[in-house]
């Protein structure tokens, strides 16, 4: 279970317990030829809370209010907390060199196995006299080569993991003049750490010119592996060190994301620390471009979680909603457990531009090269074998050859205006089209242009158009352009419920004994459908109140359209729509048919009220609470 402790964490504290140097550690590694490590069991719960401060980790469910003994997940102070926890438990232990902790993680070094197992046994004593426990699924005993920090130490060795840089060393050959781009995205980033890189470069940097063919020969292969190789070791990727300026660098796009963990090095400069890259699964594919950029941080926390806990860093990131969508109240299931994975960690957030960003998008697009070379490929030939126009001309080809058309791994290709094009089997357009627009959702020309750089389609215009045509998304988001007819100039329709929201107030009708004098109309402009709220005077913080109930149900409008009376003009009701990210447009004054869908509820519901309360007029309240919103949402359309 985890609570969500944000607003609590904005008070607390923040423990500084300083987590042991991962420098200092692996020395003490280094005399040893034997390891084992263990792994604790619920690591925070191991820790009490005082008494006095459990009414502040209180936390309500169906069953009940209740409150913590023990220190929970999300507490920004849990970390340091527990480190100091376990640090005391084991002080004298790891000044005699039998144990090294790091949060939940313990290792015990040793000259020899018996060593080894005469330090287990006393460790496991002291856990035992603590009541610590171990999660012996995730134990290793007396290893030899263990993986631990980012290092891999082995026989008294210590030497950065492959998985650090299995990122840079897995990014395939390019076989685009796109995938070039990327790759030279990535290195340029860190070029002035690299001695003649633009001489290096060079090879690959002339294949992105148009006046050359693209040819990934030799000396393309041997820049490609040379930068390759410079980006995994020294001087570049520096071992990581607890308390320097640090900073993790995230992307992500519909296939993948990427993420590098940069740290200041002696030169008083950034140097890469880790390389992290991987492809999104089938459900992650479907998130929106903000719920990715959100995903990438995550998992770049989870990966990274053991050098950024306990210091301060800063998350740079080239998506600006991040920061804003992070302290919303409303945030949907999914997002607002991601939110509460953030609350341990001491950061800050720095939007930067996309185009600042190229080092980690190609990190965050490489996946989708893997997918291109191997999946999408195999597909595309296969698709060519069962096409007979391609068939035929293959048979063509074999018999007198061309210069426009040429076959390679058993796939066709044509050369067109000095690119390598692949021939698209007339059954696979479609679903390539579609392919590539999903993946931003971008105009004809746009996404027609992206499919020129790798694919020969005959009459492609009018394929992509017949393709966008009937894409759900863009008929949804796109919005009509052009100059309207006449003279008046109405607000542009949605086609998506609960987006608009056309509000006003009616009244003053005849007193309650309950003083209820107006009641808020609350339009959807899609649905139609209608909540009317009775009120007892017209005020921004009336009109508030029921938003927030709406709030609390539907979520959010991304519009708001009123008239300009005193409560929709207040600086209390234009505060809270920029807060929550609400657009409120007002009509001209003295034009009240400009909020035209409000005033026909009135219109109907005046009518209503009147006939159903002729006994007895002060009875408006609970009339409005009746059947009254069906028979409005009928009489409106």
């Amino acid at each position: 279970m985890c609570i969500d402790y944000r607003k609590l964490n904005q008070k607390l504290v923040k423990d500084k317990f300083p987590l042991p140097l991962i420098e200092d550690v692996l020395d003490t590694l280094q005399e040893a030829k034997v390891y084992s490590t263990l792994d604790l069991r619920n690591g925070f719960f191991h820790v009490d809370v005082d008494e006095d401060c459990r009414k502040y980790t209180s936390f309500i469910v169906p069953d009940g209010q209740f409150e913590f003994n023990k220190v929970p997940f999300g507490l920004s102070t849990s970390p340091g907390v527990f480190q100091r926890y376990v640090s005391s438990i084991f002080r004298d232990l790891t000044r005699k060199g039998i144990v090294i902790s790091y949060l939940d993680d313990l290792v015990i070094p040793a000259k020899d196995e018996k060593e080894g197992l005469e330090k287990l046994k006393i460790v496991f004593e002291v856990a035992k006299k603590y009541g610590l426990e171990i999660k012996f699924k995730k134990c290793q005993f007396l290893k030899k080569t263990i993986e631990f920090l980012g290092h891999v130490v082995e026989n008294g060795t210590i030497k950065p993991s492959t998985v650090k840089t299995q990122a840079v060393r897995k990014f395939p050959e390019p076989t685009t003049i796109k995938q070039v781009q990327s790759f030279l995205g990535l290195t340029g980033y860190f070029r002035k750490y690299i001695k003649d890189y633009s001489t290096i470069a060079k090879p690959l940097s002339d294949l992105t010119r148009k006046e050359n063919p693209f040819v990934f020969g030799t000396l393309q292969k041997a820049a490609f592996e040379k930068l390759k190789n410079i980006m995994s070791e020294g001087p570049l990727l520096h071992i990581y060190k607890y308390g320097r300026r640090t900073e993790l660098h995230t992307d992500a796009c519909k296939q993948g994301y990427g993420a590098i963990l940069l740290q200041e090095a002696e030169d008083g400069k950034l140097h890469p620390v880790y390389y992290l890259s991987k492809k999104t699964n089938t459900a992650e594919e479907k998130h929106d471009s903000n719920e990715l950029e959100v995903l990438a941080i995550i998992n770049a926390l989870k990966k990274f979680r053991v050098h950024l806990l306990g210091q301060h860093f800063k998350i740079v990131t080239d998506c600006s909603a991040f920061q804003k969508t992070m302290h919303k109240n409303d945030l949907i299931t999914r997002i607002a457990r991601w939110a509460l994975q953030l609350e341990e960690f001491d950061y800050e957030i720095e939007h930067r531009a996309g185009s600042r960003m190229k080092h980690v998008d190609a990190l965050s697009r490489y996946p989708v090269m893997i997918i291109c070379n191997d999946t999408l490929t195999s597909k595309l030939k296969k698709a060519q074998e069962e096409d007979d126009s391609i068939q035929t001309l293959k048979s063509l080809l074999e018999k007198q050859g061309s210069e426009e058309f040429f076959e390679r791994n058993g796939i066709l290709y044509k050369y067109l205006n000095g690119r390598e094009l692949i021939v698209t089997p007339k059954a696979m357009e479609a679903e390539l089209i579609k392919l590539i627009h999903e993946n931003g959702h971008f105009s004809v020309a746009k996404t027609e242009e992206i499919v020129k750089q790798e694919f020969f389609i005959p009459n492609l215009t009018n394929v992509v158009k017949k393709v966008i045509v009937n894409c759900v998304p863009c008929i949804l988001a796109n919005k009509k352009t052009g100059k309207k007819e006449g003279f008046l100039n109405p607000i542009s329709k949605v086609n998506i419920p609960l987006s608009t929201y056309h509000v006003d107030f009616i009244g003053p009708l005849p007193s309650t004994n309950k003083s209820y004098q107006h009641i808020l109309t609350i339009v959807d402009a899609f649905t139609k459908f209608t909540w009317l709220y009775p009120v007892k005077t017209v005020s921004a913080e009336n009109t508030l109140e029921k938003l927030k109930l709406q709030q609390k149900t539907f979520g959010n409008p991304v519009r708001i359209i009123t008239d300009r009376g005193s409560a929709f003009t207040s600086k209390l009701f234009n505060d809270y729509c920029s807060e929550e990210n609400i657009q409120h447009l007002q009509i001209a004054t003295g034009i009240p048919r400009g909020n035209g869908q409000v005033e026909r509820i009135h219109r109907t519901l005046i009518p209503v009220l009147t006939k159903l309360s002729l006994d007895d007029s002060t009875k408006f309240p609970p009339l409005v609470k009746q059947d009254i919103f069906r028979r409005i949402r009928f009489s409106s359309r």
